[in-house]
């Protein structure tokens, strides 16, 4: 009668878990299509939806000027800030897992630091005469792994404990931020403007080709980390419970390292720096699904997704006609929530 009792408990909980991921899904929608209305020329709600019908050879009548602006403008941008939320959402997911910390995340790893100096780099004093357009990405993808290879020598230990690994995350970051003002200090002053701008974050230069980029990068690093949700698991238990379990930790750690490396690396090379949605969408899913990592990636991916949607429509609303970077509107939210976090950790403390 107990047992019977707890398979209803637990079949109530996961159908709460459900509920939970189609509510972000609605939440996602919901962005994506105020993400196309809002801007300088404002389009209806509905005349979104008309010009997305349309696009898939549905008969339906539109206004053209909304059609052109939707397709040619902002549906680019807006599938990207899906796209790229969603990628380092669920980035900070798996580096909280794998390191037992909720202030881990590929930004305070270094990654987000080693792609703004590749790309300040690249900006300074060009790549083999390649167009910036180009170069830019390439430079930071290319630095973000060389920071991801002394990660990767370091997770290779097994006499390396996750802690450890944190504090080479953060000299890391403190090391890369230092190269950056380096670069920025000996750089002309409109190189040095170049350089901000693109550290701020910004989702303005995104193109079909680059979303494409970003999203099968991220479904295919996605895909290879499913049959790793038990191991996950696992591994919350704490690392000599999931030796016991027969996890391979430094395989597991190697694997997960090598796969975040890669999809936040090519997420941040082409929209910039944008910090705090892999700290804050983790932690929130957390809250809300606990720890099974099958619902809790999924999950911090779609708080991710949704996350930087909202950012992106909030960034152009504080001065109408004016796009903010939208790493500086992440930068407002995830800061007071970063606080949030650490004044919690010290109550349960």
């Amino acid at each position: 009668m107990n047992l019977s009792k707890e398979i209803i408990a637990h079949r109530k909980y996961e159908r709460k878990k459900f509920v939970i991921i189609v509510f972000f899904i609605f939440l996602g929608i919901l962005g994506f299509v105020c993400d196309i209305a809002v801007g300088p020329s404002m389009i209806s709600p509905i005349e979104v939806v008309k010009s997305i019908l349309k696009a898939f050879f549905i008969d339906i009548e539109v206004d053209n000027t909304s059609y052109i602006i939707t397709h040619s403008l902002r549906l680019p941008m807006t599938v990207m800030a899906l796209v790229v939320g969603a990628a380092l959402g669920y980035g900070g997911a798996l580096i909280q897992t794998l390191l037992n910390n909720p202030m881990a995340s590929p930004y305070t790893l270094g990654l987000a630091a080693a792609a703004g100096f590749g790309a300040s780099l690249v900006i300074a004093f060009g790549f083999a005469g390649i167009s910036l357009y180009f170069a830019v990405p390439l430079g930071a993808f290319t630095m973000t792994m060389v920071c991801s290879s002394v990660l990767f020598l370091f997770a290779k230990s097994r006499a390396f404990s996750s802690e450890m690994l944190i504090l080479v995350g953060i000299a890391l970051l403190f090391l890369f931020q230092s190269l950056l003002s380096l670069v920025q200090y000996i750089s002309a002053p409109e190189i040095s403007q170049q350089i901000v701008f693109w550290l701020f974050g910004s989702l303005q230069k995104s193109n079909w080709t680059n979303v494409i980029i970003v999203g099968v990068v991220t479904i295919i690093c996605v895909i290879l980390l499913i049959k790793d949700s038990w191991a996950l698991c696992a591994f919350r238990l704490g690392e000599n419970r999931a030796e016991v379990l027969g996890v391979n930790l430094s395989y597991l750690r190697f694997k997960a390292l090598l796969i975040v490396s890669i999809m936040s690396a090519t997420a941040i090379s082409f929209v910039g720096v944008i910090g705090f949605i892999g700290l804050v969408s983790p932690y929130i899913a957390r809250m809300l699904v606990g720890e099974d990592q099958r619902f809790y990636m999924l999950t911090s991916m779609l708080i991710g997704a949704v996350f930087l949607s909202f950012s992106s429509v909030i960034s152009k609303i504080i001065v109408i006609g004016t796009l903010f970077p939208i790493g500086i509107v992440t930068s407002f939210v995830g800061v007071p929530f970063f606080f949030f976090i650490v004044y919690s950790r010290r109550r349960v403390c």
